[in-house]
Formats: C-alpha cells, structure tokens, sequence
C-alpha cells in the first residue's frame, strides 16, 4: 500500500510542488490549505501534472479541531511536509502577531497530535533567514543562529526550537529541518507556480508581473550595500529542484531508522545573485525588460547570504541542477500562462 503524506499549505507555492513531486515518486497525498494566499485551482494543475488528484481538506492548522477530523477523516499518514506559514519578512516587520499565531501555532498543533493518529515524519520548511546577517559566506549548518531581523525570521528559530525540544522529549517521531535559502521558478509546463493573493511580496512574482504590465516598476531595495552593485545578494533556488528535496528527505525519515531524531539541512545552489544581477539575468533569457528603480533600502533585508550545500549533498544525495536562465524562462512562462488564462 501507498504511504500517505499530509501537506499542509499544498496548493500554496512550494507545497504544490512538492506534491508534484511526492505523487511522482509513489506517494499519497493529503493537502490542507486555508487558501489565505492560494487558489482551489492550483488542483487542477497538480492533477494536469501528475495525473492524479491530491486528496483536499480546507481547512487552517491553527485550528486543533480541524486537524482532528482530518486524521480520523485520511487515515494512515505516515509523514506531513509543513509548508503551512505565511512568508514575507517585509509583511512580518508589520504584522507580528499574524506570523506569531500562524507559524507557530500550527506547529504546536501538528506536533501534539502526531504521536495521537501514528504519524512518525515531520519534515519542516524553515530558512535561512534563522542565521541572521551571517559573519562569513557560503553558509553551512554549523553556522551560529542569530538574532532575527524580522518576526517571520523569529518565527522559523522557535518553530525549529520547538520542535527539537519535543523530539528530544521523548515523542516518538522523527523530524528533518529544510533551511531554504530563495525558492524561484515555476514548473516547467507552465501549469503551476508562484500565485499570490494581491501584491507579490516577494521579488520574482512582482518582476514577471512588471514584465507583463501589470505593475508600473519594480523597486530595488538599495543599491548601497557592500556588494558588488550595491544590490543585496542572495542564493535563488529553483522551485522544483527544492520540491525534489522534501521528497528526499521524507524518505530519509521514513526508510532508514539509523539517521538522528532530528537533522538540519541547508537548500541552496552555493551561488549568490545580487538583485540586479537577477533582473539582468531574466532579461538576458526572456527578452523582456523589465522596468525598475532604486528605493530605499527594507527593514529587516539581510545584506548577503548564500548557502554551503555540501551536507544535503553528500548526506541527502541532493543538488539544485536547474541553471538560472532555465528557472527564469519557467518564471516568465508561468506569468504569460496566468496571463492567457486570465483575459
């Protein structure tokens, strides 16, 4: 028989994806989504994908009863993928308590009810963002936790905290921590990808949109960093390549019984891209320009960080392949599909 896999936030940008992935690989797939920042129809491009539907709760994690009636509703999961946290830093400086209740809560809920309904996996999506302004790049796993720099970023260090205290406490689960440096990209029929709710806040999704019209210019946030052009740098990860590594590391959990109670992973290509270089780069395989000006630097940006991938390598046997120019036209076909689909 199948194992099942909860995801929670499935039909968000990465889950939906990564359920891609799972489904391919011989998985069963239970999504539930709040749908707060997705859409139902992301279903559809899943079952367009996989051939297959993804069973659907909707439902918010938050919420203990809801989870409740999931598992006596799906039996038999063996591992959930938590993808169920709302995401960007610059929303999280203004809105505290919504990040604080959301990510953290959800956590607690899942872990408590774990041991209750036999599930024995629970892979987390964290981020980079728990080491801080790093001292020094590339970045491995043994580089020190720093103070956030923003609530979303605090939100990923308890959430790993909290959930090494339980593991280490005695439950009975396993637990992998997949510290995700920049998911970009879309899959490559064009039939899935990043779709916020309203204003993009994050950089790739509002570039395609200025790419495509729909937003006037997009605004780099400061150009007086010490980087190279000034722009902050960071380590773009496409999208299916990080999906491949949920899959991964759930099979880590669940088939090999030597490994630790609770192991940390970094997810990133080893290479850092400032913004300007990022914008050139879509440019130079799109063909399209895209407006943009300089602004104000963000609160809470970090100045650069890229990753040190050498341990999920060597240790999970993954490695991102996808070249930039490749996840930037998936990007950029993404945006022209929404744009057909749409008129």
């Amino acid at each position: 028989m199948k194992e099942k896999i909860l995801v929670t936030g499935g039909t968000g940008y990465i889950g939906s994806h990564t359920t891609v992935e799972l489904l391919a690989a011989g998985y069963d797939v239970v999504i539930i989504d709040n749908l707060s920042n997705s859409n139902i129809g992301v279903l559809d491009g899943i079952e367009a994908i996989a051939g297959q539907r993804p069973e659907f709760v909707e439902g918010d994690c938050t919420d203990i009863e809801t989870l409740h009636r999931l598992f006596k509703e799906h039996p038999g999961i063996t591992g959930i993928i938590n993808f169920a946290a709302s995401k960007a830093v610059g929303e999280s400086i203004h809105k505290p308590l919504l990040y604080y209740r959301n990510n953290l809560m959800s956590v607690c809920n899942l872990l408590e009810l774990m041991p209750q309904y036999g599930v024995k996996g629970f892979v987390f999506s964290s981020s980079c963002t728990v080491y801080g302004e790093p001292d020094k790049n590339p970045i491995d796993e043994t580089a020190p936790i720093k103070p956030a720099t923003s609530p979303y970023g605090n939100t990923k260090q308890i959430a790993e905290e909290i959930i090494s205290d339980y593991v280490h406490s005695g439950a009975p689960i396993k637990s992998i921590l997949l510290r995700y440096f920049n998911p970009i990209g879309a899959h490559p029929t064009a039939l899935i990808g990043e779709l916020p709710v309203g204003v993009p806040q994050n950089l790739v999704p509002y570039l395609t949109q200025t790419a495509a019209g729909i937003r006037q210019e997009l605004t780099v946030f400061g150009d007086d960093y010490n980087t190279p052009d000034g722009s902050c740098i960071r380590d773009y990860i496409d999208v299916n390549d990080l999906a491949k590594a949920h899959v991964v590391a759930m099979d880590r959990i669940l088939h090999r019984p030597d490994t630790d109670s609770v192991e940390v992973f970094n997810l990133g290509t080893g290479r850092g891209l400032s913004v300007l270089e990022l914008i050139r780069a879509f440019e130079a395989a799109t063909g399209v320009k895209v407006p943009h000006k300089i602004g104000p630097r963000r609160e809470g940006d970090i100045e650069k960080i890229w990753a040190d991938p050498a341990k999920a390598n060597n240790v999970l046997g993954w490695k991102a392949e996808a070249p930039i120019e490749d996840t930037m036209r998936h990007a950029w076909a993404w945006q022209c599909h929404l744009k057909e689909t749409n008129a």
